[in-house]
């Protein structure tokens, strides 16, 4: 079977991660899709994410806070993951040289690259990591 057809099924949860646009986990393209067409299934889900981001089509960001992430954005860019609120957002600044002057380092091969700390939003509002017990700053 081509994993390439365009498939409802398949067109479906390309939109969703586009509409979603916050570098969603399968589980919640599978509740957007879902909610309009329930006879979907989370295999179906799963598997068509799977394919489109071995095709290139969607990239797989990596797995954080347990779950794996996609992204519709497939230029060359990196990621920033809030240690509060877990959010993750483009960086659209794109360095070349950072991979390529380490890739011979040690015979690792670095296939990317992800920023965290405070969110805009996190820093503005005071709110803390695991370490600041995640309080609200004192108004």
């Amino acid at each position: 079977m081509d994993c390439k057809r365009n498939t409802i099924q398949r067109r479906l949860i390309l939109d969703a991660v586009k509409k979603l646009d916050i570098h969603a986990t399968a589980e919640q393209v599978y509740d957007y899709v879902a909610a309009e067409y329930p006879s979907i299934s989370k295999a179906t889900v799963y598997r068509k994410l799977s394919q489109m981001a071995e095709s290139a089509e969607i990239l797989n960001i990596g797995s954080f806070h347990g779950a794996a992430h996609y992204d519709h954005n497939c230029h060359k860019h990196y990621h920033f993951i809030c240690d509060t609120c877990k959010r993750i957002f483009d960086v659209d600044h794109y360095l070349p040289g950072i991979c390529a002057q380490n890739t011979a380092m040690d015979g690792f091969e670095i296939r990317g690259l992800n920023f965290n700390g405070l969110c805009r939003d996190c820093k503005t509002n005071g709110l803390r990591t695991a370490q600041g017990l995640n309080i609200m700053k004192e108004r």
